[in-house]
């Protein structure tokens, strides 16, 4: 069978705009909301609104005291409501996780429905921000109860069912075949997807043999020649962009690393921290530059977004150098699905509640072929790393309770056993200080289908990155400004950290891990687009009677 590339979701939902570049699209749906403001103008290609962004400025002085001062900035933002025909191209495509975000899309696009031992199961995307959470909008005027929407009637973006799909594995299996390989989904769901998947076969990878685990070496019969760097790949994997992206009539395409956890790429001076010598370094072959690394470097140079699912550093100082040299969009890195999240919310929560959290031991096993990958242990170094860091900025955060320094004890231990499959198992114990020398410890047994939590998170951070691209903003002055130009946001997109364990931030700013802050900025910033204030819960209508 010849290699093919993509599979054309088709259009379902009614969602497209005329692109403007020939792409035939539906009729733009109508918006389940307006915006009633002098500060927000409407036209079919565009939304423009006038948004005043309040914030605080604290001034240490040398007494110990403090000097809060209230700001404010105002902005003007530009979205672009015309929804484009989007591609996503998934490193790892033949995985776990390409193949059910896949036969995913397939379900949801024909609104299939299978037979299961608990009953009757209809596709949905369950798990997925955009398509399955709601943002609250305002409150009734009338009846004084929050009025809630979809997330993603937001902002015009991208719905998951129009995504033409394609990618790269170092396995030639056509897709179908993989989805058996991944012992996922149900059989009565593989049955009805499985003529389409079939018909798909990843094109051709890197492989650099140093970087993953030799377990993974009987895969491998699917790859570029060389086995280290070469412009030769960059040049290919670019050619296969283009490709696809002509192919299948596109307008963007969107790029994720959802391959193999590769180990950590030495940080070497002359080779990969700055730009140009990261150029020259894949150049010349040399031995730390990373395939996913040079999967980045080539999306940069081709202006296609790139996501890094995956705990590796990627984004060597170099590749961000690079990418804000050609205002490139990033993103990484790994997928926070399951016991990760889960940790997030629950240390900010005891934190938050003044109790102090002295103890977190994470263990996990699990019987896919990351689990597989993960048992070499340079490449487990890149997941305990990711794993490791996100609590630390909820810990920063409180001074009462922990001195300068000071830090909860953490361990992540991770086990292949591969009879559990796709079915990881994650147990956790946080041990925590309590009131008057008290202690509080709780046990947490969470089994996670590692690809069905992870699949949603693709589909999010896709859909949320091609939205960014489509957002513009510039400094306004109160005497209405007009002459300075609209900006993009920084290459490294922040806003997609509430589906990372280890956010990328641009170069000399704050990371933030805790769940619910990442969920606020997120929210917040696509209603500051529509010219509407952060969500609050003061409520105050309610309690200054």
């Amino acid at each position: 069978m010849a290699p093919h590339a993509e599979f054309d979701a088709g259009s379902s939902n009614g969602s497209g705009y005329d692109n403007g570049h020939g792409i035939a699209a539906a009729n733009p749906p109508k918006d389940i909301f307006t915006v009633n403001s002098p500060n927000v103008t409407y036209t079919d290609a565009e939304i423009k609104s006038k948004y005043t962004y309040r914030t605080t400025k604290v001034e240490a002085k040398e007494d110990g005291q403090f000097v809060a001062t209230p700001t404010e900035t105002l902005y003007d933002f530009k979205v672009d409501r015309r929804v484009p025909k989007v591609g996503m191209m998934l490193v790892g495509w033949g995985g776990n996780n390409g193949t059910t975000v896949t036969a995913g899309i397939i379900a949801n696009r024909r609104n299939l429905v299978w037979d299961t031992k608990e009953g009757r199961q209809e596709a949905n995307y369950y798990g997925s921000v955009v398509m399955g959470s709601t943002m609250k909008l305002g409150m009734d005027a009338k009846t004084h109860r929050d009025v809630n929407i979809p997330f993603h009637s937001v902002l015009p973006m991208v719905h998951p069912n129009d995504l033409v799909i394609g990618g790269w594995d170092i396995s030639k299996m056509n897709m179908a075949e993989a989805m058996d390989r991944a012992q996922v989904l149900e059989p009565t769901l593989k049955a009805q997807v499985r003529k389409e998947m079939a018909e798909m076969v990843p094109l051709p990878s890197i492989y650099y043999p140093d970087f993953i685990a030799a377990n993974q070496e009987d895969r491998a019969d699917n790859v570029l020649q060389g086995a280290k760097a070469s412009m030769a790949h960059v040049e290919q994997l670019r050619k296969d962009i283009r490709d696809f992206k002509q192919n299948n009539g596109l307008d963007k395409v969107i790029v994720l690393w959802t391959a193999n956890t590769e180990r950590y790429a030495d940080l070497v001076d002359g080779v990969n921290d700055t730009a140009d010598n990261l150029l020259k370094a894949i150049e010349q072959g040399h031995e730390e530059v990373s395939p996913s690394t040079v999967f980045a470097v080539a999306c940069i140079l081709e202006g296609a977004p790139f996501i890094n699912g995956s705990p590796q550093n990627t984004f060597v100082p170099g590749a961000l150098e690079l990418a804000e040299k050609h205002g490139a969009y990033i993103g990484g890195d790994d997928f926070k699905s399951g016991q990760t999240k889960m940790k997030s919310a629950l240390v900010d929560f005891l934190i938050n509640a003044g109790i102090k959290l002295t103890s977190i031991a994470s263990y996990n096993h699990l019987g896919n072929n990351d689990g597989k990958n993960l048992s070499s242990q340079k490449q487990f170094r890149s997941k305990e790393i990711s794993k490791s860091n996100v609590v630390d900025d909820m810990v920063e955060a409180n001074h009462v309770l922990y001195k300068k320094g000071e830090h909860p004890d953490h361990c992540v231990v991770i086990k292949y056993m591969p009879a559990v499959a796709d079915n990881k198992r994650a147990l956790d114990e946080y041990y925590a200080e309590i009131f008057l020398g008290g202690h509080q410890t709780i046990s947490l047994f969470n089994i996670c289908e590692d690809s069905l939590l992870a699949s949603p998170l693709i589909i999010d951070l896709v859909v949320v990155a091609e939205m960014m691209t489509r957002i513009e903003w510039k400094a306004a002055t109160r005497d209405g400004d007009v002459t300075a130009e609209y900006k993009k946001f920084h290459s490294v997109l922040s806003v997609l950290s509430y589906m990372l364990k280890a956010p990328l931030t641009p170069p000399g700013t704050p990371v933030v891990n805790a769940l619910a802050k990442q969920r606020a900025a997120l929210t917040n910033i696509f209603r500051a687009c529509v010219g509407l204030e952060p969500e609050s819960d003061m409520t105050l209508e309610h309690k200054l009677f």
